[in-house]
């Protein structure tokens, strides 16, 4: 933790900070926020949070408000077309009535689970997107950093 002319902490590598954030879409879409939660905790350099949402905190002074945005190869990164898969309709669920948008949960080979969209279907197949949501989208966060609770020993 460094402090400035006017003492306000400023955020650095091995502080731990605390914040509300707005996380909207390009087109201004919110898809998530900490305003009406707890204020959101990490560990700055501990690779807990996306590239670019990091990097918009380090520097910030307590009680500072800023938006940054965040390019996707800083955020979720590009859509990767190989986590975009084409199974038989006879692998789902017979109750199931696919329709775009439905996100599901597919078993994989070591057992775990991993969550899927339904991104397009005919009547033999079914097109599911395992790309993070967020994937190949610019992203913009409204930050305000309420503080910070534990910095790197100096």
């Amino acid at each position: 933790m460094k402090e400035d002319s006017t003492t306000k902490k400023i955020a650095e590598i091995g502080d731990t900070v605390k914040l509300h954030y707005t996380g909207k879409m390009t087109n201004g879409e919110v898809f998530d926020s900490s305003l009406d939660l707890d204020p959101f905790e990490f560990d700055l350099g501990a690779g807990q949070v996306i590239e670019g949402f990091e990097e918009g905190v380090l520097g910030m002074k307590e009680g500072e408000k800023k938006t940054v945005e965040i390019p996707m190869e800083k955020a979720y990164g590009p859509i990767i077309d190989e986590y975009i898969l084409k199974v038989p309709r006879t692998q789902l669920p017979p109750e199931l009535n696919p329709e775009v948008g439905i996100p599901l949960r597919m078993p994989t080979p070591d057992g775990q689970a991993i969550n899927v969209m339904i991104v397009a279907f005919d009547e033999e197949t079914v097109s599911l997107d395992a790309n993070q949501p967020l994937a190949g989208k610019d992203l913009i966060f409204d930050l305000e950093l309420i503080g910070i609770l534990k910095a790197e020993k100096e």
